[in-house]
């Protein structure tokens, strides 16, 4: 990985600090992207100060606001002349409905609008850097999602965990979609399933119920670094350098995701560009 550039999202604690701090220990170029700097820079000397690796960059950006996507992915496009790994960490579950001032619904904007349009930004980039990897940290949960087309921002009904489950499961699709998109780029795309990891996504749900749950729950999960392991690996593994739109647990391949589905996978991509605003190409 030394001289490799990898972007890591939410990478001030849990899975994304753990899987920067073990992509900074092998020499990679790191760059957080972080929503809060004070905290980042806070997690960027640790990592600095573990690993010895003085190429670890912080950029922030919110992924719940179409604004700061693109402030961050033009700064990153002018400060860097290639992307090698790009993973799409940051997550966020909220116990009620909100709206962002883009007009979208929060768990929406952060875990599946926010990593499609930083993405789509930066492809241009990662294209011209292939060989280069994509991965998308899905949920188990995804398993148990459904997905309204009729009714992405879940207008008709809200529940925190229902939404977050329907939002990964978009997420899974449409790695399998991109995949299937960029098949001979040279740019590979797969999903990993973390596990139940012990992470703030509980804490700050903003449901007690919720807080309460994880806190009750948190003997069984595991830490973030076991979390982290899977992104490590697609992100750096040869085993890996040519598999593309699979979906990974435990560091190997697993079936135990949403299966693809061609038909609904193509149409939430239209329903997508047509919220953002994007051209169909």
């Amino acid at each position: 990985m030394k001289g490799k550039v990898c972007i890591v999202t939410g990478s001030n604690s849990g899975i994304g600090f753990e899987t920067a701090l073990a992509l900074a220990g092998m020499d990679a170029r790191v760059i957080m992207v972080v929503r809060d700097l004070g905290r980042g820079e806070a997690a960027r000397k640790e990592i600095v100060a573990q690993t010895r690796n003085g190429s670890v960059d912080l950029m922030q950006c919110d992924l719940s606001s179409v604004d700061s996507i693109r402030r961050f992915t033009t700064e990153c496009k002018q400060r860097y002349d290639r992307v090698n790994v790009l993973i799409n960490n940051a997550g966020a579950v909220f116990a009620r409905r909100e709206v962002t001032q883009d007009g979208f619904e929060r768990t929406l904007a952060v875990d599946y609008l926010g990593p499609f349009l930083l993405t789509h930004e930066l492809l241009g980039l990662l294209k011209s850097s292939a060989p280069s990897r994509i991965i998308n940290v899905s949920s188990g949960l995804a398993t148990r999602g459904r997905i309204d087309l009729n009714d992405l921002q879940s207008e008709k009904s809200y529940s925190g965990m229902r939404v977050y489950s329907n939002v990964k499961r978009m997420l899974t699709l449409y790695t399998y979609e991109l995949a299937d998109r960029l098949r001979s780029s040279g740019v590979t795309v797969n999903a990993v399933m973390p596990g139940f990891v012990a992470t703030n996504l509980g804490r700050n749900s903003g449901s007690l119920g919720t807080s309460i749950m994880f806190a009750l729950t948190r003997p069984i999960q595991i830490s973030a670094r076991k979390g982290a392991a899977t992104s490590i690996y697609t992100a750096s593994s040869d085993e890996v350098r040519d598999t593309t739109g699979k979906c990974f647990a435990k560091q190997k391949e697993t079936s135990s995701c949403p299966m693809p589905d061609k038909a609904l996978q193509a149409e939430l991509w239209e329903k997508t560009i047509e919220l953002l605003g994007l051209p169909n190409d």
